[in-house]
């Protein structure tokens, strides 16, 4: 395995992910440094043609938030990608991701749909799963004309957390997606891989705290249902993973199990890469070969 590349290790080495156990006043804090942290290390964002807050209403409970981006070349026919973004289901929202679905909407030439979903621990499991199976059901639905898109067309993906909402979104709403993009996904709350074993300690993010993030968003649950379904009719799948994380297994598990299954399923590792680097596209190279990767598997 290559070592952490020197970009990564530089970075590590000053900046602090750690969270265990948050207070309400922190929580808060880890929060607005998501967004802080998409400003420091994303770079320079792009420009795309045009962005839009939307509201996808739901008839017995609240609209989701979702912001549509639409590339100023885009492929034809057009098609969307609906990006559920990372935070241990507990952080995260549409500024802080903004950097990444701007690059990702101008390199694949599709309109992108970053989804807004609910965050534990106020609003545990199932509720982030719902939002997303909402809007995957009206992107393919009557949505499709609003976002002037095939509705045949429309993929789902996700880092960390959430690549566990696209995946399960994908498993639970068979036929809808056309495939499912997912980056180092968190896929396994016994978190019982060696991957986690071996980095226990991170670097990023360790064992303890996905031990939590899993305990705030499963609020009691039990574990089965916090697994993915069956996987016989999935989607195909491009998964990439971060080989210096204890994540690594789950996305490396998850492939293995669609191949098993039938499931055209394409996976790229990233030798020398930790948790966390598809947002820092501002100081880590290898950011823009991921993005380019998943754009390539869209278009």
């Amino acid at each position: 395995m290559a070592a952490i590349s020197p970009q990564i290790a530089a970075l590590i080495a000053e900046e602090s992910f750690v969270v265990s156990d948050p207070t309400p006043a922190q929580l808060a804090e880890l929060r607005a440094g998501y967004v802080q942290t998409g400003r420091d290390l994303g770079g320079a964002p792009l420009p795309v043609a045009s962005t839009q807050d939307v509201l996808v209403e739901r008839p017995d409970g609240p609209a989701v938030p979702v912001r549509v981006y639409r590339p100023t070349a885009p492929a034809e026919p057009l098609g969307a990608i609906l990006w559920c973004h990372g935070g241990g289901w507990v952080v995260g929202d549409l500024d802080g991701f903004d950097h990444v679905a701007r690059e990702l909407c101008e390199v694949a030439g599709s309109v992108v749909v970053s989804v807004d979903y609910r965050l534990a621990p106020e609003h545990p499991f199932p509720a982030a799963v719902d939002d997303v199976r909402l809007v995957l059901r009206w992107a393919c639905g009557t949505g499709a004309e609003e976002l002037r898109i095939d509705s045949r067309r429309v993929a789902i993906g996700g880092d960390s957390a959430g690549g566990q909402l696209a995946a399960q979104a994908a498993l639970r709403e068979p036929g809808l997606a056309l495939a499912q993009l997912l980056v180092y996904p968190a896929l396994d709350p016994r978190m019982a891989s060696a991957a986690y074993r071996e980095y226990a300690a991170g670097p990023v993010v360790s064992a303890a705290e996905m031990a939590y993030y899993w305990a705030a968003y499963g609020a009691g649950a039990p574990v089965e249902e916090l697994e993915l379904p069956p996987v016989a009719s999935a989607p195909p799948a491009w998964i990439a993973v971060a080989a210096h994380d204890p994540l690594r297994d789950d996305g490396l598990a998850y492939a293995a199990a669609l191949r098993a299954s039938g499931v055209a399923t394409e996976v790229l590792v990233l030798d020398d890469m930790t948790h966390g680097i598809l947002r820092w596209g501002g100081v880590v190279d290898r950011t823009h070969e991921l993005i380019a990767w998943l754009a390539a598997a869209v278009r």
